[in-house]
């Protein structure tokens, strides 16, 4: 089979997009990103292709780039590494890169 979603590569650099939404830290259940990931699509940035996933078994890889809306916040990211299980705050930050630009705000003087 080949696509976005193949098995082609090491499956130690893949997974599923809902578990690592979760052990990402940025829902408190896999279910709850599972519901996301089905209801809001989800877009991923793989090769240069953009792919809206809808499908909470989707496999991320690394170096896959994420956007989606949480709470009126754009959260745009990048895959750095896969965890076999849910980390700390602290450790699930080294999961991932943040992407989004920032405006620059002028300071009034």
């Amino acid at each position: 089979m080949t696509g976005p979603n193949s098995d082609q590569g090491n499956n130690a650099d893949r997974q599923r997009i809902d578990k690592w939404l979760w052990c990402a830290r940025f829902f408190k259940t896999r279910a709850g990103a599972a519901a996301f990931v089905a209801a809001h699509s989800v877009r991923l940035r793989r090769n240069g292709s953009l792919i809206r996933v809808n499908k909470p078994a989707f496999a991320v890889a690394i170096g896959d780039e994420l956007s989606f809306m949480t709470r009126e916040r754009l959260v745009v990211i990048a895959v750095i590494a896969v965890a076999q299980r849910r980390l700390s705050p602290a450790l699930a930050k080294t999961l991932y890169a943040d992407r989004q630009e920032t405006p620059d705000v002028q300071k009034a003087v």
